[in-house]
C-alpha cells in the first residue's frame, strides 16, 4: 500500500492533499519573498531609525549638559568678574576719598599759613602805627615838659632808635 492509499483510508483524497500542501508551499515562497522580506525589511528600518534617534536623543542630551556645565562656568565667571569690578569700585572710592582728605588738609593749612601770614602783616602794621603815635604823644609831651618845641623830625629819630633798642632787649 502506498502513502496515498493509506491517507484515502483516512478519508481524505491523496492528490487533493498532495495538491494543497504544493500550494501552501507556493504560498509560502510567495509571502516570503513579496510579504515576509518586506516586512522585515521594514522593521529593519524602523529599528534604524529608532536606533538612530536614540542616539540623537543623547548627543542633544550630552549637548544640554554640556551647554549646562557651560552657562555655569560663565555664570561663575560673570559673578567673579561682578566682585571684581565692586572691589575696583571700592578702591577707586577709598582713593578718592584719601585724595580728597589729602586736598582737604592741604587747603587747610594754606589757609591756616595764609591767615598766619595776613595777622602777621596786620599785627606789623598795628605795632607801626602804635610807634607812629607813641612817637608823636612823645614829641606832643616832651614839648609841654619843656615847654618849647623840638624839631619833630629829630624827637621821632631818638624815640624811634629808643623803642628799636628796647624792642631789641625784649627779643634778648
Amino acid at each position: 500500500m502506498s502513502l496515498m492509499d493509506k491517507i484515502g483510508q483516512l478519508g481524505v483524497n491523496g492528490w487533493l492533499f498532495a495538491a494543497q500542501v504544493v500550494n501552501f508551499l507556493i504560498l509560502l515562497v510567495v509571502l516570503y519573498f513579496f510579504a515576509y522580506k518586506p516586512v522585515m525589511k521594514m522593521l529593519d528600518e524602523r529599528a534604524r531609525k529608532i536606533k538612530e534617534s536614540m542616539d540623537e536623543v543623547q548627543k542633544v542630551k550630552n549637548q544640554a549638559t554640556h551647554s549646562e556645565e557651560e552657562f555655569k562656568k560663565k555664570i561663575d565667571a560673570a559673578g567673579k568678574e561682578g566682585q571684581e569690578v565692586i572691589a575696583r569700585a571700592m578702591r577707586t572710592g577709598e582713593e578718592a576719598r584719601q585724595r580728597a582728605q589729602v586736598e582737604a588738609k592741604q587747603e587747610a593749612q594754606a589757609l591756616v599759613e595764609k591767615s598766619r601770614v595776613e595777622i602777621q602783616r596786620e599785627r606789623d602794621e598795628t605795632i607801626s602805627e602804635l610807634r607812629q603815635e607813641f612817637a608823636d604823644l612823645a614829641v606832643v609831651a616832651a614839648e609841654k615838659v619843656i615847654g618849647k618845641s623840638l624839631d619833630k623830625e629829630a624827637h621821632r629819630q631818638i624815640i624811634d632808635q629808643v623803642l628799636d633798642e628796647s624792642s631789641s632787649l625784649k627779643k634778648k
